[in-house]
């Protein structure tokens, strides 16, 4: 230390410019001769470059310039230039990682700049000279456009559009046929389909589809009673109740062997149904005249058909259907011991309603609607949510939200978003025709708490959903 104090005092008395840098340069010694204490082996190594950088570039500023050489001048640019691009590629010592950078994106390590090249806004080296081309900003897309975008996507492959309907037609006939030569005693209707895919609102792949059998039953003989008015207190569940055996005993109707008590069982019904479809049934040779494979499930409760085709896999559930007094029921019971109950569809309601709304007023009801079950298709804590559910709160919503325009797609969808929240925040979301019936009444807790918890994130920033 005393040699530097020494040395310092000898630069002071010259004076100047001098003067300053020789300090300057005494300073970096003493900085450097106590980096390994203070920084560290790596800490020290790196202050040692960039301080051996900026005294080089001192030292060339103070030195005489040769005159007699005319490559001086560009010979001293050129060293800067390195002297700048040793300091810009030091590295740097490694810091301790946090738990919050784990989710930041690694940046890649500067390139060195090399003389004779710029740099152009984006960091792109390109040669002097070269013509620049100006980059366009990047374009930040709204909630409205990602929407729009998102729509395109869902679209059924049109060889499903085409295909699935006329294999499911198919089979359609070839069952009518079978349970009219098997059970002519039995009057059922003519088979038709149903589904989202039918009706425009199916997204992503046409996989499966419904095929209703009609139950025809005549109503002098059968009445229908209310779940509200029987030991499961469910509004959405009916009994159909044979009435005057005295004066119509029973096998007056066709239907009385499918009684349990004095009511028409759904699962007797369905069982013997199964029976059929498993046993009775040469799916074989209706699969090779079709030119596909069926499979009838039978470890199902449902009455389901697995179909695979070279093109196409399908999977056709029959549902049995009496439509009486304006309801539309099916043989579809619940769980548990009661097994005449039948459940109140809603679905050819819900879709003729959306579909007369939009047509009133130009409106992106639909459009809305297939959005939001591509979502829940795609988002497995989401699927029971989809269809009926999501269908419901729309039409709930239209009775207040007057602007249903392709232009208020987004305010529409946000606000579709908060009143599913609310909804699962009380458990309860009222069917649109029948307030005392409650959609979310055969969700568990747990289900709803996780739908609930899903779509409040989603609340603040909705594009995570698509």
């Amino acid at each position: 230390m005393a040699a530097f104090w020494q040395q310092r005092g000898r630069r002071q008395e010259s004076g100047g410019l001098g003067s300053v840098i020789d300090g300057l340069g005494s300073v970096f010694d003493v900085l450097l001769a106590n980096a390994r204490l203070v920084l560290g082996v790596s800490g020290a190594a790196v202050l040692a470059i960039a301080t051996l950088a900026v005294k080089r570039l001192i030292d060339r500023a103070t030195s005489p310039r040769d005159e007699g050489d005319p490559k001086a001048e560009q010979k001293s640019l050129e060293e800067s230039w390195q002297d700048l691009a040793l300091i810009k590629t030091t590295p740097k010592p490694p810091k301790k990682q946090r738990r919050e950078d784990l989710s930041e994106p690694l940046l890649s390590p500067a390139r060195p700049v090399v003389p004779g090249e710029a740099r152009d806004p984006r960091g792109c080296s390109a040669p002097l000279g070269a013509p620049q081309v100006k980059s366009s900003p990047l374009r930040c897309l709204t909630l409205q456009e990602k929407l729009l975008s998102h729509s395109s996507q869902l679209a059924v492959p049109e060889i499903q559009v085409s295909l699935v309907p006329q294999l499911a037609r198919s089979i359609c006939s070839q069952l009518q046929n079978f349970l009219r030569s098997k059970c002519p005693e039995l009057p059922f209707g003519r088979l038709f389909l149903s589904g989202a895919l039918l009706d425009g609102l199916e997204v992503l792949a046409a996989e499966h589809i419904h095929l209703m059998l009609p139950v025809v039953l005549d109503a002098g003989l059968w009445s229908l009673i209310s779940g509200e008015d029987t030991v499961v207190r469910n509004p959405q569940h009916w009994m159909i109740k044979r009435i005057d055996l005295g004066y119509f005993p029973r096998g007056c109707s066709p239907w009385d062997r499918f009684m349990v008590g004095r009511y028409l069982s759904s699962t007797v019904l369905n069982e013997t149904l199964h029976k059929l479809l498993v046993a009775s049934i040469n799916w074989p040779a209706i699969g090779g005249l079709l030119g596909c494979a069926i499979h009838p499930v039978v470890a199902s409760k449902e009455l389901k058909l697995e179909v695979k085709h070279d093109q196409v896999e399908l999977s056709i559930t029959l549902f049995p259907v009496v439509e009486m007094e304006d309801k539309v029921l099916l043989a579809v019971p619940p769980e548990g011991l009661v097994e005449n109950l039948w459940l109140e569809s809603f679905y050819r309601a819900e879709v003729s309603r959306v579909k007369e709304l939009d047509a009133g007023d130009s409106g992106a009801r639909q459009l809305c609607l297939r959005i939001l079950n591509g979502i829940c298709r795609s988002q497995p804590s989401l699927h029971k949510l989809g269809g009926s559910p999501v269908t419901h709160v729309i039409l709930h919503l239209s009775d207040t939200a007057s602007d249903w325009a392709e232009e208020s797609l987004a305010d529409r969808f946000q606000q579709v978003l908060e009143e599913l929240v609310a909804y699962l925040e009380k458990g309860v979301l009222p069917s649109y025709f029948n307030p005392k019936i409650n959609l979310f009444s055969g969700l568990l807790e747990e289900e709803i708490d996780e739908m609930g918890f899903v779509l409040y994130r989603a609340m603040s920033e909705p594009e995570v959903l698509l």
